[in-house]
């Protein structure tokens, strides 16, 4: 059973029979790479989108052809998508915050009578 797709992606893997073994030649199997993009300096590093390279050299080419070109760029970063970390969704609550915030309040201090007693004294 061959794969006869319209998607030139596909038959360009020519995969051949579904049941056959695939073999991935070095350089076939590109990174995903996230890119940020400094519209000037001193401004935040956006993320703008993600390009496919072999490595990081070849990524930030292809980062500065794809989002470089036609917008205002003093600066790129290149991440390989999976060097990225993020917290699962179940460590939320991790996140949550004390809403209580009476230790933000001055009325624990007992610095009034002091400084009453400094006006006075003057």
């Amino acid at each position: 059973m061959s794969n006869d797709s319209l998607d030139p992606r596909v038959n360009r893997l020519k995969l051949g029979d579904a049941g056959a073994v695939i073999k991935v030649e070095e350089g076939e199997n590109w990174n995903v790479y996230e890119v940020f993009h400094q519209e000037k300096r001193g401004a935040h590093h956006e993320h703008v989108g993600c390009v496919h390279a072999p490595d990081p050299q070849l990524a930030l080419v292809f980062a500065k052809e794809q989002f470089a070109r036609r917008k205002k760029c003093v600066n790129l970063w290149v991440v390989r998508s999976a060097d990225i970390l993020a917290f699962d969704a179940e460590d939320e609550d991790m996140f949550e915050n004390n809403l209580e915030k009476n230790y933000r309040d001055a009325s624990g201090f007992k610095v009034m009578e002091k400084i009453n007693k400094f006006k006075q004294s003057k």
